[in-house]
This record gives C-alpha cells, sequence and structure tokens, in this order.
C-alpha cells in the first residue's frame, strides 16, 4: 500500500541508526519529531467535489475524499508539508482511470463541454509542483494514468516497444526483461515513476551515460490533446521540419494527455557492475570525471560526490567497524578528509565493459584514485530506489530532506556547486538554524555535469514556519543557480516551484513561443493551468 503523506510502500523502511542519528546531531543539532495529522483528519479537510455530472463519463469518475486527498500532491517538500501537517489547501474535484485512448478523449471532450481542468498523473512521484490542484472556481479532474500499462507491440528488428504512457517502471521493465530487452532509465523514482512521466518531464535515469536521457529514448507516441489527436511517428530520422517529439518531451500535461509512448530499446546486457574509486579531492575528482566523460569510454554511469557526500554515506551505512577498516586503508594510500567517492558503471558485451572498466582506472589513477573494487558499487545498486526512504526516516525524527539540481558546463561546475552550498547555508541562517547540504555530478556529458545538491535541516513543528524556511532556501539555491548561468532543471522539470526563474533562461521571446504552442493545443487552457510556464 502507498503511503499517503510520505515516499514509496507502508512496508518498506530505512531506518536511521544510533549513529547517524549522532552524525546529524553533531552537524545541524538533534531534531524534535512531528506529530502527524491522521488520514482521517487530512480527508476531512477535502470540500465536496464539484464536477458536473455527465453521462458519457459518470462511471469513469471516483469523487470520494480519500482517492482526491491521495491525488492532491506530489512528493515535494511544501507537498509533504501539507500532507504531515493535514492542511490540505486544494484538492481534485474528482479522479478518473481510463482504460484506453478512448477513454481518455471521452474525459477531454467532458472537460471542454464544462470548463473542468485536467491534470494528468502517472506516479505521483513529482518533486517540483506538477500536480497541485489550481485554487479557484473552476472544478478540477486528476486523470490517473495507471491502467494504461500495457506492452502493445516489440519490434524486435527496429528495437521499438510501444507502451501505454501509464506504465511505472518496474512493470515496464518486466515485460520487456521477459522478452531479453531493458530500457535502461533507471530515476531514483524508477519504482513509482510512469513512462509518459518521464517523457513530459525530461527525465535521466542513473544509467543514462549508456542508454542516454529519455528524449534519446522516445521515438513517437500518441497525445490526446484539447484541439484533437496528435500522432508522432517514428523514423530512425528526418529533415521533415519541426520535429513533434520536441514538443512533448517536458510539456507536463499542458498540451495534453500522453496515451502511449513508443521508445528505443536495447538487448539486455551480458554484464554489468558497478566499482567505487575514491580520490583524494574535489579538484583531482572533478578532473578525472571530465577526463572520462570525454573520452568516450563504453561507461553506464558515473557518479561523484563531493567530500561531505562522501562522508555523509560512510556515516548512514553503518557497518562501523569495516567503514573504519575503509578509512584507515584510503588514509594510508593518500585519501583522507577530503576524499571523494566516484560510482563507475560499466554494462554490455563481457569483454567490451572490462575493458572500458580498465581504461577508466587507468584514467584515475594517475590522479590519485584508489580502486576499491566491487563491494561498494553492488551495495549502492541493491539501495539505490531504497535510499529516497530516508526522507521518511529522517522526518520521524524531526528533519526534512530536499534537493535541487542543475547542470553547467565544466569551466562552472566546481563554482555551482560551491554557490548553491553557501546560499543554503546563508538562507537558514536566517532563523539561526543550521543546513547539512552536501552534492553529487549525477551525470556527466562531454561538455559539463549535472549539479544535485541535497539539503537537510531541522524541523520547527509548526507548518507556516516550515513552509517559510522552505520557501527561503529554495528561492536562494534558485537564484544562485540562475546567477551561475545553469539550468533551473536538469531532470525533475519545472512545474510550479521552478517556473518563477524560467525567463531568466528561456527569455521573454522563448516564453511567448512556448505559450503559443500550448494556445495552439489547448486554446481554453484546461490542461494542468498554473504549471511550466510563469
Amino acid at each position: 500500500m502507498r503511503r499517503w503523506n510520505g515516499w514509496g510502500d507502508e512496508a518498506v523502511e530505512f531506518a536511521l541508526h544510533e549513529e547517524a542519528l549522532a552524525f546529524l546531531a553533531q552537524r545541524i543539532g538533534a531534531g524534535t519529531p512531528v506529530a502527524d495529522a491522521t488520514l482521517e483528519q487530512a480527508c476531512a479537510r477535502i470540500a465536496p467535489s464539484r464536477l458536473p455530472a455527465d453521462a458519457q463519463v459518470d462511471s469513469l469518475l471516483q469523487t470520494g475524499s480519500e482517492v482526491r486527498l491521495r491525488h492532491a500532491l506530489g512528493q515535494s517538500l511544501p507537498d509533504w508539508l501539507r500532507l504531515r501537517y493535514g492542511m490540505i489547501e486544494t484538492a481534485p474535484d474528482g479522479v478518473a482511470y481510463p482504460e484506453s485512448g478512448d477513454e481518455v478523449r471521452a474525459l477531454l471532450d467532458y472537460a471542454q463541454r464544462h470548463n473542468v481542468a485536467l491534470i494528468p498523473q502517472g506516479g505521483g512521484t513529482s518533486v517540483v509542483g506538477h500536480l497541485t490542484a489550481p485554487a479557484g472556481a473552476q472544478p478540477v479532474l486528476t486523470v490517473n494514468l495507471c491502467r494504461l500499462r500495457q506492452l502493445h507491440y516489440l519490434d524486435t528488428e527496429a528495437q521499438l516497444a510501444t507502451f501505454g504512457a501509464g506504465v511505472l517502471g518496474p512493470d515496464l521493465e518486466a515485460q520487456l526483461r521477459a522478452r531479453g530487452y531493458t530500457l535502461g532509465h533507471f530515476p531514483q523514482s524508477f519504482e513509482y515513476s510512469s513512462l509518459g512521466g518521464w517523457v513530459v518531464t525530461r527525465s535521466s535515469g542513473q544509467q543514462s551515460l549508456r542508454y542516454g536521457r529519455i528524449e534519446q529514448m522516445f521515438r513517437g507516441g500518441v497525445v490526446e490533446t484539447p484541439a484533437g489527436t496528435l500522432r508522432v511517428q517514428t523514423f530512425p530520422a528526418s529533415a521533415a521540419g519541426t520535429d513533434l517529439r520536441e514538443l512533448v518531451l517536458g510539456s507536463e500535461g499542458r498540451m495534453g494527455i500522453l496515451t502511449e509512448a513508443t521508445v528505443r530499446v536495447t538487448a539486455l546486457p551480458e554484464y554489468e557492475a558497478f566499482h567505487a574509486v575514491f580520490l583524494p579531492g574535489w579538484q583531482a575528482a572533478e578532473t578525472a570525471v571530465r577526463l572520462l566523460a570525454q573520452a568516450g569510454l563504453a561507461l553506464s554511469m558515473l557518479r561523484l560526490s563531493n567530500p561531505l557526500e562522501t562522508t555523509t554515506m560512510l556515516a548512514l551505512a553503518g557497518h562501523k567497524r569495516l567503514i573504519g577498516v575503509l578509512e584507515s586503508y584510503l588514509a594510508l594510500r593518500g585519501c583522507r578528509q577530503e576524499k571523494c567517492m566516484l560510482m563507475i558503471g560499466v554494462s554490455g558485451p563481457k569483454r567490451a565493459a572490462r575493458a572500458a572498466l580498465r581504461a577508466a582506472l587507468e584514467i584515475t589513477a594517475p590522479l590519485g584514485g584508489v580502486h576499491v573494487g566491487r563491494a561498494m558499487g553492488e551495495k549502492w545498486k541493491q539501495n539505490r530506489f531504497r535510499n529516497v526512504y530516508l526522507r521518511n526516516a529522517a522526518w520521524q525524527h524531526g528533519y526534512a530532506i530536499d534537493t535541487v539540481e542543475t547542470a553547467v558546463d565544466w569551466t562552472r561546475v566546481g563554482s555551482m556547486m560551491q554557490t548553491v552550498e553557501a546560499a543554503a547555508t546563508a538562507a537558514l541562517a536566517q532563523y539561526g538554524e543550521k543546513v547539512h547540504t552536501y552534492t553529487h555530478l549525477s551525470h556527466v556529458y562531454a561538455q559539463g555535469a549535472s549539479v544535485y545538491t541535497t539539503f537537510v535541516f531541522r524541523l520547527a513543528g509548526n507548518y507556516a514556519e516550515d513552509l517559510a524556511r522552505w520557501r527561503t532556501l529554495k528561492h536562494a539555491v534558485s537564484c544562485a543557480i540562475v546567477a551561475q548561468g545553469g539550468t533551473i532543471s536538469h531532470q525533475h522539470g519545472v512545474g510550479t516551484d521552478h517556473a518563477p526563474y524560467l525567463a531568466a533562461e528561456k527569455g521573454e521571446l522563448g516564453l511567448s513561443a512556448m505559450q503559443a504552442l500550448l494556445r495552439h493545443f489547448d486554446p481554453r487552457q484546461i490542461m494542468n493551468p498554473g504549471k511550466l510556464l510563469p
């Protein structure tokens, strides 16, 4: 059963052990647990539904308070604050579960007849406010696409697979792996996010170095828009004007509802492994990962933690004695307090993958790289979709966790990391609070890298104050990203949280072009209003 006010399945726990809690207390102070609102209390705040009756779609609509609550918000920190404190300001007036493209079309026609706003939803994992129902007199209907999950067709010669856009990550991979294929798209939200959500937010998976970001995988599909049905055909390449795929990618539910997606798949790799390398300091580590990205090696992943994230990951790992032995060994090899951990992934034919790993280690060695083998890499792989459950555990002990991510060219990676972390520290200092902030490079390119920063800070125990702290921190780090010339979103999309900063990236003419495009497909602007554009 999915948690209604946190991440993931209720049966899964990822507890913070005593050493980890002591580490956080030493860094930012002891947390004070907050008493959560109950499900019953939260449901009691849901207003009566305003959806107009309509015989053509009534059988598709659900208007109970609990189902509407469970679709009211996503997984951003302000979403969590509203759910945990029971401060549900708005909720959809109903939820529909279409089982075909025809039923999606019927819901769009219904929405236009009655001026109902539509919010498409896949796995509900948005962390930037994509799912929040707008306030106002207009009724709101959430369209949950989870029943559009079938594999419709697999073309083994072209290596293309067509799925219902609501298919979640594990179900998609299971259907492909049964036939010897993989999509290879593994964001941290993989267990609960959907193919359609990946496409319309331009998602990036942890092994994008081999498989590509979702824009490299997405080859075509079907979008039901208020203006009609858009069918994007698949071609290996085309010079026929504007690429219609680019209109769908990053559209965030504003132009219509993606019902089918055709994606490029690959044969299951013969061999896959993840290895850990430690480097003596950030400068050497950044240089190493840049050289690796530009060498064109057949790697599947490069993930570089800065010194404080490395320290944090080792502190949270448990196994105090084993970590102590590792620390002593690394110190002897020159990797001490400022050490950085680099995860290297290889996937593919065994001989080629092993050769790529050897070449990678040859590049890191002259920079002081210490290869410690597969054990830590395999442990990371085992927990890569479980680590996000630490948000639940931290909350239970009075701590909040949030993140921001951006991407810049290599010349600005280091300064971006430092500026964002400093902005977060200064933001919470206004409240007399400390923040534990650390960064990793989650995706690397020949041109530059994504910079992904995590913030851990204490909860005040008061909804208004905790929301104010988050707003101050979010604004400070977003302004820092803009000032450093970074994109406001590398992989999470825009939603509402990033929309105020979009003009700096797109410019007024660019924003006007986006608005005109959305109005073309949605003249009455009933599709996910208030998202993407400021």
